[in-house]
């Protein structure tokens, strides 16, 4: 699946034939207006299949297992979290910076076959959730035939 990602009109295309030095100067007067979200926030997965399971690899940095939720309905699988960062600097008893992150991480997608989520199993290592996903035995479809 592709990664969604914003429109912005002040990023510089991939082919410009000359550089304008007006249009470099507007382009930085807006820097600091513009939004961009963080994409290293995002879900990244690694998905392998073999002729019983799928094998999906998650990367989930900064999250605990206990916020990862993982949904499975028929083919499609749905992992989300819930990730919270803080950090604090203090210099001498004083806080001189104190950031703070709180978001959800979500990724939804379809595999081919449907799974039999009753023999699916989990694990999370060093930032890295691991899904072993067993495809339902049979699903073949049946024709009818017309009279």
């Amino acid at each position: 699946m592709a990664n969604l990602s914003l429109f912005n009109p002040f990023r510089r295309r991939a082919v410009e034939t000359f550089d304008d030095p007006f249009d470099e100067l507007i382009r930085r007067m807006w820097q600091p207006l513009q939004w961009e979200p963080e994409t290293s926030m995002g879900i990244k997965i690694d998905v392998e299949e073999d002729d019983k399971a799928y094998t999906v690899k998650a990367e989930m940095p900064g999250v605990k297992k206990e916020d990862i939720k993982v949904e499975v309905d028929g083919n499609r699988v749905t992992i989300s979290a819930e990730s919270k960062r803080e950090e604090e600097v203090k210099e001498k008893g004083r806080v001189v910076r104190s950031e703070r992150y709180y978001g959800t991480l979500y990724r939804s997608f379809a595999l081919a076959h449907d799974l039999d989520e009753t023999k699916a199993s989990a694990k999370y290592v060093d930032g890295v959730l691991e899904l072993t996903l067993p495809k339902k035995a049979d699903t073949r479809t049946r024709q009818i035939s017309v009279q």
